[in-house]
């Protein structure tokens, strides 16, 4: 295996350069000189005997060494030099402000109050001296959502260039560093020259995503919808944190993300399939060809090579047959992407891909030979068999990645999931139906839209029954032991012990993984799983006579989802986070009813309405009702310019003036100012106010809640803010129910401790505590489900 130990040679190379920071010309001096040595040693005997000795190595300890020192050039070499002038990390945390003009480089990142966007600096300027400079370097630079920007545009910034923070428990500086990013800027004044330069190619390749990223959340709801950009299309931005959450801590987050272990997965998908119709040569490379059109419709970028590279090594292996080859292959496949970009070795992804291939090549095998061998003592050779793929691939094969990869997750993560080997068996079964039915609905989606719709129906089950089991297995008390700081000795001890013990007779077996050839029973159990799901989320979005009140919890401003008596849907705000609206509204509209009947704007503070600008056009409602100045937030105006746009009614209510909902149901507008609106939801005996646009004229205009009366429910203003929530206006309300939505260790400490002496003695539900808050009434009596 000659080729294996020169590309660890390298790659230790490139680790030690990492370590010893002699400038790189001392490094080729060294390389050089054990080059010019091994030469002349070639015509010594005596050299040649030392310098040429193998030992228990296929290669020579000399060219070992020559490797090795050049890895540790590759490495230095690469480094930017951060005082250069016509690099941009150089003019950093300056005291003047600066004009940057680049091109976009890369679609833009967009998250839920902003936008990152990667540029590929051009020209400088500086506003002393007025000197203009021609610059290199990428730029990350943090935009506003209301800025319109894609690849290839060409844009002038005007603000400050800062070098990446530096925390104490993570390191941005470093992370941006392993993608060649020193220099970012925050909210820069942008100006934009010219769209539509860049790659003819990349433009295409990059406006098809972005295509099929619209149509994902067209045609399934979040958070399946999220889960699907991940899995699909390497979009994980849009997944909530709690999603998230729940598929780290089972071990699971594979699956999110486009991964190694994904690409396997399809890899054994089209071999198993191709391979039996073409025979095992053509199989493999109509199964190549399968693998590279899946990888470019997720994208191409690097993340998603590297994992396309390491599943075609499990078709590699499996022409090949002999385990030596395979891991030859992947030590030159990390070498080869370490002499492009030495900062790869520290990216998580690539270490964790890595390590779960080298698992598989491994272990997999040695693991179902003896499964079988024990298997055998106690059942017949004919269950055995029928056995071992199923357990294999849902158990063994996860065991196998896991042995590989728990170092590296314990010294990154601090912490290791217990119930992984619990997850990994109950979920992979719906995996292949998810990756190539939702591949085919995704792909009919962009041809017809509506074709799309009715192909998302077969897939939505898999994904959901997906999400749901990880989220009932993450809340197994035991199921995470939280390690804290692992030192990485105790990583290199793992591997080296685990290099002794592994049987050095398994690296010459043959491959025999097939991944994802779902047994009989393991079908039979997805699609009564699957049916079961539906059913009961079909029963449970279906109309059942009562009014439904839920605060939903996006994490500070307010937003309320309204459900009649007869299923009218009305949306009253959106909060601050798209992510969490898109979650709360998926989980609870009716199956791929992905329209409100109405939307309110009851307040037009950027809290209140910031989670609406990117997903309107998924929710789209039949119309919105408007109160509030429009210009008080930059997500407000952002929000009525795009309302006509999406061809949406907008109205302004007026004081007094109701919405009906239908069985006598009634959302009146108490008062209409530029702040907002304060409502009243009523049906027969039970009221509520909603006081989510008030300021102090309109508490004096109610004379404090005096006329209104007592109050089923009370939504406290502001999150709690002590000046719009007087003593005076809940003893006058007196409610029975005190709902309050604030965001969790907020930085103006709300709720107000006034309000909370206030509320003393009342019953009092808040969103930073016990999640979302449903309250349900049949007009007479009202009943409350909470989070947790």
């Amino acid at each position: 295996m000659p080729l294996f130990w020169v590309s660890v040679s390298f790659v230790s190379g490139i680790v030690l350069g990492n370590l010893v920071a002699w400038p790189a010309k001392t490094w080729l001096f060294l390389a050089v000189v054990v080059i010019c040595l091994s030469m002349v040693a070639r015509w010594i005997p005596r050299l040649k005997e030392i310098w040429f000795i193998r030992g228990p190595l296929p290669v020579p300890i000399i060219i070992l060494i020559g490797t090795f020192l050049l890895g540790a050039f590759r490495f230095r070499s690469a480094q930017p030099d951060l005082n250069d002038l016509s690099f941009i990390a150089a003019y950093n945390d300056r005291e003047d402000q600066v004009a940057v003009v680049g091109m976009v480089s890369a679609p833009p990142d967009v998250r839920d109050s902003y936008q990152n966007v990667r540029m590929q600096t051009e020209q400088l300027h500086s506003r002393i001296g007025g000197s203009s400079k021609q610059v290199d370097g990428l730029l990350l630079v943090r935009l506003p959502l209301d800025i319109q920007v894609t690849y290839g545009d060409r844009l002038v910034l005007r603000g400050w260039l800062l070098t990446p923070p530096e925390h104490e428990e993570f390191s941005y500086r470093e992370y941006l560093a392993r993608k060649n990013i020193y220099s970012t800027m925050s909210f820069p004044q942008t100006t934009i020259l010219d769209r539509g330069g860049g790659n003819k190619f990349l433009k295409i390749l990059y406006a098809f995503k972005n295509r099929a990223l619209g149509v994902v959340y067209q045609v399934w709801p979040d958070p399946e919808a999220s889960l699907l950009a991940g899995i699909l299309l390497g979009v994980e931005t849009g997944i909530s944190r709690s999603v998230q959450d729940a598929f780290r801590d089972t071990g699971t987050t594979h699956i999110i993300a486009i991964s190694g272990f994904n690409i396997t997965i399809i890899a054994g998908l089209f071999m198993n399939t191709f391979g039996r119709w073409l025979g095992a040569r053509r199989g493999a490379l109509v199964s190549g060809i399968g693998v590279a059109m899946y990888t470019l419709l997720v994208g191409a970028d690097a993340a998603v090579v590297r994992a396309a590279i390491m599943g075609c090594l499990g078709l590699f292996a499996r022409q090949i047959g002999r385990r030596q080859h395979a891991l030859n292959s992947l030590a030159f496949t990390a070498g080869l992407m370490a002499l492009h970009n030495p900062e790869i070795l520290w990216d998580v992804g690539f270490q964790l891909s890595f390590a779960a291939t080298m698992g598989l090549v491994l272990y997999a095998d040695p693991f179902s030979t003896v499964f079988v061998r024990l298997a055998e003592r106690v059942l017949s050779p004919s269950i055995v068999k029928r056995l071992v793929g199923p357990v294999g691939e849902y158990f063994l094969f996860t065991l196998a990645a896991q042995i590989t990869t728990l170092p590296v997750m314990a010294y990154h993560f601090g912490r290791l999931s217990v119930t992984s080997l619990i997850a990994n068996p109950v979920i992979l079964p719906a995996q292949p139906p998810i990756m190539i039915l939702g591949g085919v609905a995704l792909i009919l989606g962009t041809i017809f839209l509506p074709l799309g719709r009715i192909s998302a129906l077969l897939v939505w089950p898999f994904v959901t029954f997906t999400i749901r089991s990880v989220e009932v297995i993450s809340k197994i008390e035991w199921g995470v032991w939280v390690l804290g700081d692992v030192a990485l000795t105790v990583v290199i001890i793992y591997y080296g012990v685990l290099v002794i013990h592994t049987n050095q007779r398994t690296l010459g077996s043959e491959i025999k993984r097939r991944l994802l050839t779902a047994s009989r029973s393991a079908f039979v159990f997805s699609v009564l799983a699957v049916m079961t799901i539906i059913i009961w989320r079909v029963v449970f979005t279906l109309p059942d006579g009562n009014l439904h009140l839920t605060l939903l919890d996006v994490n500070g401003g307010e937003s309320l989802l309204v459900e009649s008596p007869t299923g009218m849907i009305v949306l009253i705000n959106g909060g601050p986070s798209r992510t969490r609206l898109s979650e709360a509204l998926g989980r609870r509209l009716p199956p791929f009813r992905m329209r409100l009947d109405t939307l309110v704007i009851a307040a037009t503070r950027e809290d209140a309405v910031g989670g609406l600008v990117m997903s309107l056009d998924r929710f789209h409602p039949q119309e919105v009702v408007w109160t509030g100045d429009a210009n008080a937030s930059r997500s407000s105006r952002h929000l009525h310019e795009l309302i006509p746009s999406l061809n949406i009614p907008l109205k302004h209510p007026h004081k007094g003036q109701i919405l009906q909902l239908g069985l006598d149901a009634e959302l009146e507008f108490l008062w209409v100012g530029d702040r907002g609106s304060i409502l009243s939801l009523r049906w027969r005996d039970f009221r509520a106010v909603l006081p989510i646009g008030a300021d102090f004229e309109a508490l004096e205009a109610l004379e404090f809640g005096r006329g209104l009366g007592q109050m089923a429910i009370l939504l406290l203003a502001d999150s709690g803010y002590a000046p719009l929530n007087p003593t005076e206006w809940i003893e006058n309300i007196h409610p029975n129910l005190v709902l309050l939505s604030v965001e969790r260790a907020n930085e103006d400490r709300l709720p107000s401790p006034e309000v909370m002496a206030s509320l003393e003695g009342y019953a009092l539900l808040r969103t930073d505590v016990n999640g979302w808050v449903r309250v349900s009434t049949d007009g007479e009596k009202f009943w409350v489900e909470i989070e947790k």
